[in-house]
Order: C-alpha cells, then sequence, then structure tokens
C-alpha cells in the first residue's frame, strides 16, 4: 500500500532533530493545549447536565407532568367526565384532578404562608412521585387518618365525642419550621371567609399531621402541603369543582406534543401546559448557562490553537529548504498545504483522543471522592451525565479549531519561492 509522500512528510515534520528539542516541545504544548481545553470542556458539559437533570427529576417528582385548566383558571366543574377523556390521548399514562389554594398554616410555635394542594390520595401517586418522596406517613392516610375514630372519652361515656380531623402531609421544612411531626396538629387559615357585618373573616380548620415528604427542592419542602381532595372542596366551598387536572405521559421530552393533542381532544375553553412551561424561565436560565460556558470554555482550545500557529510558522521557517527542494521535484502549493495542514489536524485530533478519557476520568473522580452533606445541599455527590452529543460537539469544535489554525502557516509555505529559499545554499 503506497502512502502519499504529503502524509510521510507531515508526520515527520512533527519530530525534532537530533541538534535541538524546541520544535517537539512545541508539539507537545499544542497537543496539552488542546487536551485541556477537551478535558475541561467535557468535564463542565457533564456536570451542568448532570445537575439540569438532576433538577428535573425533582421538579417531576412532585408535580404532574402537564397540567389541564379552564381558560381563565376558573373552577372546573364535571372533571369526573373530563378525566377520562384525558387518560384516552395517546401518550397519557394517567390523569387525576387537583385544587390549588394559598393559605396560612399555625402551629404552637410558627406561622408559614404555604401553597395546599388538594389531591386524590388513591390516584395521585399514578401521576406524581409523592407516594416515593414521603419519609413518614403514608399517602393514603390522608384519608383516613389513623387514631381519629372518634371515642367517647374515658369516665364519661355521655360525653360527645371530639369530631376526627382531617390529615395533612407536609414538607420537611415546612415542618421543621413549624415545630411539628406526624400526628401533631395544625391550622390551616383561609384569608376568604364567611361574610359578616363586619367584613369577612378569616376561616380556620385543624388539620392533623399525618405524613412528611422530602422531595429534595427546598421550595416545595418549605412552602407546599397536600391534603385530599374532598376535603379542600369542603373548606374552600368550591362544591363539586376542582382547579385542574395533573396528567402523567409516557415521554416527557415528548410532552408538548401530547398537550397539543389533549386540547384538541377536549376542544376550545381549556388550556394545557407542559412542565417546560410551567417552569420555562428555570430551564431557559439553565439552558443559556450551559451554552455561555461552553463559549467561555472554547476559548481554551483557541488559546491552544495559537501554540499550533507558532509550532507550524517555526516548521515553515526551519523547513525552508526542504521545502524549496520539493518544489523543485514537482511538489505543488497545494501539496504543500496539505503537508502543514496535516500537522494541525494530528495534533488536534490526538489531544481529542488524549481529552476526552481525561474529561471522563475527572468526571469519575468528582463523583466518586466529592461528598456533601446532604441536610445541607440535598444531594450527597455531584450528579454527573455525559451526552454523546456533547461529546462530538466538543471533538468537533477541537478539530475544527486545529484546522483553522493551520490554514495561514500552510499558505505561507505554499507561496515559498524555490530559487530564494535555495540562493544562499
Amino acid at each position: 500500500m503506497n502512502v502519499p509522500y504529503e502524509i510521510f512528510v507531515g508526520l515527520r515534520y512533527l519530530r525534532a532533530k537530533r541538534r535541538t528539542r524546541t520544535i517537539s516541545l512545541n508539539t507537545f504544548i499544542s497537543i496539552a493545549g488542546i487536551t485541556l481545553g477537551v478535558a475541561a470542556l467535557i468535564g463542565t458539559l457533564g456536570i451542568m447536565t448532570g445537575f439540569k437533570e438532576d433538577l428535573q427529576a425533582k421538579i417531576l417528582g412532585t408535580t404532574s407532568h402537564a397540567v389541564v385548566q379552564l381558560l381563565g383558571q376558573q373552577p372546573m366543574a364535571g372533571y369526573e367526565a373530563i378525566v377520562p377523556q384525558v387518560e384516552e390521548v395517546s401518550g397519557v399514562v394517567a390523569a387525576t384532578p387537583f385544587i390549588l389554594k394559598q393559605v396560612l398554616l399555625t402551629s404552637k410555635t410558627g406561622v408559614q404562608g404555604i401553597i395546599l394542594r388538594g389531591i386524590d390520595p388513591e390516584k395521585e401517586p399514578q401521576v406524581t412521585e409523592i407516594a416515593s418522596n414521603v419519609k413518614f406517613g403514608r399517602v393514603k392516610d390522608l384519608a383516613a387518618p389513623p387514631n381519629s375514630s372518634s371515642n367517647p372519652t374515658i369516665g364519661n361515656p355521655s360525653q360527645t365525642p371530639a369530631l376526627p380531623k382531617p390529615g395533612i402531609i407536609l414538607g420537611k421544612e415546612l415542618a421543621l419550621r413549624l415545630g411539628v411531626f406526624v400526628g401533631d396538629r395544625v391550622n390551616v387559615v383561609s384569608p376568604v371567609g364567611r361574610m359578616t357585618a363586619i367584613g369577612m373573616t378569616p376561616k380556620i380548620r385543624p388539620f392533623q399531621v399525618v405524613g412528611i415528604f422530602e422531595s429534595g427542592m427546598y421550595e416545595y419542602d418549605s412552602s407546599l402541603a397536600f391534603i385530599a381532595l374532598t376535603e379542600a372542596q369542603k373548606f374552600f366551598n368550591l362544591g363539586k369543582t376542582v382547579t385542574g387536572i395533573e396528567v402523567k405521559v409516557h415521554d416527557v421530552f415528548a410532552a408538548d406534543t401530547i398537550v397539543t393533542s389533549i386540547k384538541t381532544a377536549l376542544g376550545g375553553g381549556y388550556i394545557a401546559r407542559d412542565w417546560m412551561q410551567m417552569n420555562k424561565n428555570l430551564f431557559s436560565a439553565l439552558k443559556l448557562e450551559k451554552t455561555m460556558m461552553f463559549l467561555l470554555l472554547v476559548l481554551i482550545t483557541l488559546v491552544a490553537s495559537f501554540n499550533i500557529v507558532g509550532t507550524l510558522t517555526m516548521i515553515v521557517n526551519e523547513k525552508q529548504r526542504e521545502i524549496a527542494i520539493l518544489k523543485a521535484m514537482g511538489a505543488t502549493p497545494k501539496a504543500i498545504m496539505r503537508i502543514f495542514m496535516l500537522n494541525g489536524v494530528v495534533i488536534g485530533l490526538t489531544g481529542t483522543a488524549i481529552g476526552i478519557p481525561l474529561g471522563y476520568t475527572f468526571l469519575w473522580l468528582i463523583q466518586t471522592y466529592w461528598t456533601f452533606d446532604p441536610t445541607v445541599y440535598y444531594i450527597s455527590r455531584v450528579p454527573v451525565h455525559i451526552k454523546a452529543l456533547d461529546v462530538l460537539l466538543v471533538s468537533f469544535s477541537a478539530i475544527l479549531i486545529s484546522f483553522m489554525a493551520t490554514v495561514y502557516p500552510s499558505w505561507q509555505a505554499s507561496k515559498l519561492a524555490p530559487a530564494s529559499a535555495l540562493r544562499y545554499e
């Protein structure tokens, strides 16, 4: 098999002479620059993707993939007939009604404004991960809190028994702020109550804590609580209406398409939003941050490309006589350019080939040995996820920058006149 002479000559030019190590040292520095740039890019993108997906998993563990409501977010009546319609849409796994209101939660030691969600204890675990997030207690206790039977007081059978308190599940941080645990009592205060002669009075009802959940998201754990759907309807005087319908889909990344199908199936008068629309600001910020970090870290590779320019310029100055001889023997300017462009491509490929496993090793070390206190950071280790598309993008960028750095030195070499180079030889 005959190897083109451009490849043979180009690879020889990357090696140093016996008399000096200057060119080989510059070649090594150029390769090291590309290697570090590729490793830094892969490491950064892997960590940022891991954090984004960890955040996404925590959000989708507490909230549904999509929400269906009436236009104007008015109370939805007849939801018993709408839920089956939604579940018949292709791609939908399950659907359940919910109620969402802002209230005040009080205990003996604290007061906190929260978001109160009324859910169906039987169907909610089919739509969200609330059942797995509950660390103490059970979701089904919302419907029938334990030890809530109305037994008369011992020693006084004639006394009227106390009414059982409905159950409530609190976030971990919320429970700590209020100083309560499973079995304790809290009061739910709604600003919209009964109208009296002195104006509207708040509505207050006691609830028994039947569970504590931990989602890993501070915003949810500190300001979210769950009660049974029927209790929410009674407390807020909603009758047989709800705020909307929660929906779980097969593919979370196709939720926007499924939401469109839901709106088509239900007809006008309804709005449907997927999880990306409901958290658009957050995920847009994460995407922008990842893009900016990629562009900034590409500068490392650009700096390494200047080493490639310097190395090839030195090679051209060092090899003027050899270039002139090749031209005198019939080498074309394009062939001379190919020789030096090959040098840059070899540097880029070598740096990329070393940088990719170095980046993976860096991420493995961070994920294995860098630990956190989960009570403070909600994570015990740095989340890492490397996407093949990110690796391909980094590799392509490094090789392209390395190739572009060869254009000017190669063009200078192709312009070299044999007569002027050999005049004093």
